[in-house]
């Protein structure tokens, strides 16, 4: 893990840090042959990655009703109102998010409106791999609930004996999914985007992934829309002295589990801070569980001084953080805060860490990573929805804009645009 000056920084450093080492074109090729696969062969070609992938021998992809309810049935109640209490938190949050119809009268005689539609049927992709995610169930699916999307189904890898993790089914029960599916990776993404025997296609793909889910879903966007690339996790911690360095140092291992290509970056003006999160990143983490995991990101990692909090924000806006902490003076938040412009999810204050966000806060744990924060969002209600334009127009309406149609009309040789607004008017 680096730990410098930024200035000091040298330039493959600072390009190895902005890149992620996330380059899609690494596994384009076999991202192309798994897509042609379940293009062409459908449950087939889905069946045979799973028992290659995941080592899972299925006679079904459908997880059937008694499989979700022999699931849920051995899960503690204590574990199931925790996982009640997050959706209801998250639920509570994109409802308010939810967009009113739009009429406004900007010329006499034409009212004009907006109107949100839900979109028919969306997939959500759960990753499995290192871990379970059943978080990622209620993130994706409560959101396509509250903008009242039609079908809800969810594509996660099976364990090796061919179950889901229960926890991502109980969380898909109180999400309100209507289906669940065992595949992962880009076969999973290439079976909601084409559709197969038992997959039905959908119009939106939606959740994080690795470098294959998310080289996939960039592929598939003629046959499904996505929500944005979705990589490895990532955080930024801009601090200062205020900051308690051991809160900053579990935060930097909190992010640095999640996957060997995970990224967490502290700039701090502080040169003393930032030796004091150094020495707290050594110590916390011998007794990391996932010490493996988190030595091979912190090679990803820095910690970087800088001459002043401008400086940090100035690089955090270039990094453009799919995770954000603000962990400054609380006489300085709101000017820190007012100068971001990158980030996916900030979160401000000693006491608010990135995994308030993951599960329970309300806010949505699906981010754009790698830097995309740039031109997306993350995911919110606004997803599931289209927005379709009407105008109403009365015949005064018309004629208060009848001139200028026709001579923009003319002007563009669309000279029948023209007659089928003067037409009217004879």
């Amino acid at each position: 893990m680096i730990c410098q000056k930024l200035s000091d920084l040298s330039e493959s450093d600072q390009k190895k840090l902005l890149s992620r080492n996330t380059a899609l074109s690494d596994v384009e090729a076999s991202v192309d042959a798994i897509l042609k696969n379940v293009r062409e062969n459908g449950d087939a070609a889905i069946l045979d990655y799973a028992e290659k992938f995941d080592k899972a021998k299925l006679s079904a992809l459908l997880v059937s009703q008694k499989e979700i309810e022999d699931g849920v049935s051995g899960l503690s109640p204590e574990l199931l109102a925790h996982l009640q209490k997050a959706a209801d938190n998250i639920r509570k949050f994109h409802e308010a998010q939810l967009p009113k119809e739009l009429w406004v009268e900007n010329t006499k005689g034409i009212l004009l409106g907006q109107k949100p539609v839900p979109l028919a049927r969306v997939g959500c992709y759960v990753p499995g791999g290192r871990a379970s995610y059943p978080s990622t169930v209620l993130m994706t699916a409560i959101p396509a609930k509250a903008a009242g999307v039609g079908e809800i189904i969810v594509c996660t890898p099976a364990r090796s004996d061919g179950t889901v993790h229960p926890l991502t089914l109980a969380a898909s029960k109180i999400a309100g999914v209507d289906k669940i599916f065992k595949t992962g990776g880009a076969q999973a993404i290439a079976a909601m985007a084409y559709g197969t025997e038992s997959i039905p296609q959908v119009d939106k793909i939606v959740g994080p992934g690795n470098v294959y889910v998310t080289a996939a879903k960039m592929k598939v966007r003629d046959f499904a829309e996505i929500d944005f690339p979705a990589g490895p996790s990532e955080v930024l911690i801009i601090a200062d002295d205020f900051a308690n360095p051991k809160m900053a140092a579990a935060d930097i291992l909190a992010q640095a589990e999640h996957d060997p290509n995970s990224v967490s970056v502290l700039v701090t003006p502080s040169d003393a801070f930032a030796k004091a999160v150094m020495n707290e990143v050594d110590s916390q983490k011998k007794t990391a569980k996932r010490k493996e995991i988190i030595d091979a990101a912190l090679l990803n990692s820095a910690v970087l001084i800088t001459k002043d909090l401008d400086e940090c924000v100035s690089f955090s806006n270039k990094f453009g953080p799919e995770h954000l902490q603000i962990m400054v003076d609380p006489k300085l938040e709101d000017a820190v805060l007012s100068k971001i412009k990158n980030a996916g999810s900030i979160f401000v204050g000693n006491y608010a860490p990135v995994p308030a966000g993951d599960y329970a806060s309300g806010t949505n744990h699906v981010l754009p990573t790698s830097g995309y924060v740039r031109m997306y969002s993350g995911l919110n209600t606004a997803h599931f929805l289209k927005f379709m334009t009407v105008q109403k127009i009365s015949k005064e309406g018309l004629s208060n804009i009848k001139d200028t149609v026709i001579a923009l009309a003319e002007e563009e040789g669309l000279f029948e645009h023209a007659e089928a607004v003067r037409k009217r008017f004879e």
